[in-house]
């Protein structure tokens, strides 16, 4: 959206989202509006009235197809290939036809739908996330009621993931986050969130002494959150693409997940997995062929050692522009 918005400023760009994710688009530039949806004949009746000129479906799936055909716009468009592929009159190029290349990054296989209608091809930006105010002083008296100062260097931790063979053990996270603490004064903030129910117990008991548990966030807060962290460590999920929107250093750990596919975007990060096969199928999907060793077998060595190389990187970072600002306060005096 940053793309077609620097591109083409004129153009108004509605979003049709899930009300429980919006808060991923809140304060977006490039974004004109939020239609959020509902029932599909409440979906499909509001996005016909509209009239809108070109409908884009990102998703693909059937519900999604069903909705693009009842928008009757006079441009819809999805890849070849997909489902209910006769509902759409543009049909652009799969990845691997477009690109020339069989595996690539989920951003570029997204942005090849605009290319196709138009869009000049360039430089992909950074993916943005706008944390909001109130949002922001609400995560801070959260941590400063848990013992952690305003202003103060903390790690966020994502333990959870969707499936059992995308988790590093709870208990190697506790490791890093004592580590952490103990040789960078670096506080973690474990974000333990409504489908981490498998893991919860765990959760709290290996992080009951060395971390702070937030429970129950809302995904507003946890962009507060996040965008305020030093760092990020956690597996293949959500919150770690959250993460790199932010601009936020990240650390993640796959198991049954590509890297290739789902590393995150225009960010500092590091990425530590299980050096998994993966056969591309279509669109940004893999199919799991085979796995050199399982997500437990990832040693808290590995995940250390990318947390501190990027600890370096961004004091490094941070000392550069220090010697930037004090060189300019000198030239101007």
């Amino acid at each position: 959206m940053a793309a077609l918005h620097a591109w083409r400023p004129d153009l108004r760009i509605s979003v049709l989202v899930e009300q429980r994710i919006a808060a991923a688009l809140e304060g977006n530039p490039d974004v004109a509006e939020l239609i959020f949806s509902r029932g599909y004949t409440a979906t499909a009746t509001e996005l016909r009235r509209r009239i809108f000129p070109i409908v884009f479906n990102q998703h693909g799936g059937p519900r999604s197809a069903v909705l693009t055909a009842a928008s009757g716009s006079p441009a819809r468009v999805c890849w070849k290939g997909f489902q209910f592929s006769f509902l759409y009159n543009v049909l652009a190029p799969d990845a691997e036809e477009f690109y020339g290349e069989p595996v690539v990054h989920t951003v570029k296989h997204r942005i090849s739908q605009f290319y196709w209608c138009g869009l000049p091809r360039g430089p992909i930006p950074a993916a943005r996330v706008f944390p909001q105010a109130d949002a922001r002083r609400a995560v801070a008296q959260r941590l400063e009621a848990a013992g952690i100062a305003p202003g103060a260097d903390y790690c966020v931790m994502q333990p959870g993931a969707r499936s059992m063979d995308m988790r590093w053990p709870a208990a190697k996270f506790a490791a890093v986050a004592r580590r952490l603490r103990e040789k960078h004064g670096i506080a973690s903030v474990v974000n333990l969130g409504a489908g981490d129910s498998a893991i919860a117990a765990d959760v709290r008991r290996e992080f009951h002494a060395c971390a702070v548990i937030a429970e129950g966030l809302e995904l507003r807060e946890l962009i507060g959150l996040v965008a305020g962290a030093r760092l990020y460590l956690g597996n293949d999920s959500g919150p770690a693409h959250v993460a790199a929107a932010a601009g936020r250093p990240c650390a993640v750990i796959y198991g049954a997940t590509d890297p290739t596919r789902w590393h995150p975007w225009q960010t500092e990060y590091r990425t530590v997995h299980t050096n998994a096969v993966f056969r591309p199928v279509r669109g940004d999907k893999s199919i799991l062929e085979s796995m050199a060793r399982p997500i437990s077998s990832i040693a808290v060595e590995e995940v250390r050692e990318a947390c501190e190389d990027l600890l370096a990187v961004s004091a490094k970072d941070e000392s550069s522009r220090a010697a930037a600002g004090n060189e300019l306060n000198r030239a101007k005096q």
